[in-house]
């Protein structure tokens, strides 16, 4: 498959991946099954510095299940954007987020220098990824932006890569390039894909 096919076919499966997530009924509900499956896989309870999302859009919601994982005693890591790059702040309250330029919730402004909030990518036991389409062997494709792939390649390679999504985003196959990282698991409200991982 040329390059211009490729991402022809990432395209067309951006544009039905989208167009199911905003079909998607019940998100809230549907949401708490995959992130409660989540927090059920053995890779989580044995991480200690965790790396969620916030959603943003039609994304599995994770807002919902953050109040408990922070309140859990596990170390939470949320990714803000800055020039392209993905920054990586140490949350310890929900009330540390509030809504900036795109909607979207993030680390307050004035909390971001501080010393203490900033994490290393190689410090995350786990990374929990959100995309726009996967498939079972755990290929993903975001928004072709490559935000994640620039984070993900900098983690330690022992570091689970757990994708949250829901099922209607599952395609028969993501069409892979050689920079692309696929998932360790995809985990979606009906399943749990073992991917190809890293390794």
């Amino acid at each position: 498959m040329s390059t211009d096919q490729l991402n022809e076919r990432k395209n067309e499966i951006r544009t039905a991946a989208h167009a199911a997530r905003k079909a998607q009924a019940d998100k809230d509900a549907v949401s708490k099954l995959i992130t409660d499956r989540v927090m059920s896989q053995d890779e989580y309870a044995a991480a200690d510095w965790i790396m969620w999302y916030v959603d943003v859009r039609d994304e599995a919601r994770t807002r919902h299940a953050l109040p408990d994982a922070v309140a859990s005693g596990k170390k939470i890591v949320v990714p803000y954007c800055v020039d392209g790059e993905l920054e990586l702040f140490h949350l310890e309250s929900m009330d540390e987020l509030e809504v900036g330029m795109y909607k979207i919730l993030e680390p307050h402004a004035d909390l971001r220098d501080v010393a203490a909030k900033r994490v290393d990518v190689k410090q995350l036991d786990l990374i929990l990824v959100p995309g726009v389409g996967f498939d079972a062997k755990g290929g993903r494709t975001g928004h072709g932006k490559g935000y994640y792939d620039k984070c993900l390649e900098n983690a330690r390679a022992e570091t689970p890569l757990i994708a949250l999504a829901f099922e209607c985003q599952m395609f028969d196959e993501i069409p892979m390039q050689d920079h692309d990282i696929y998932m360790d698991k995809v985990v979606t409200e009906t399943n749990v894909y073992e991917g190809l991982g890293r390794n």
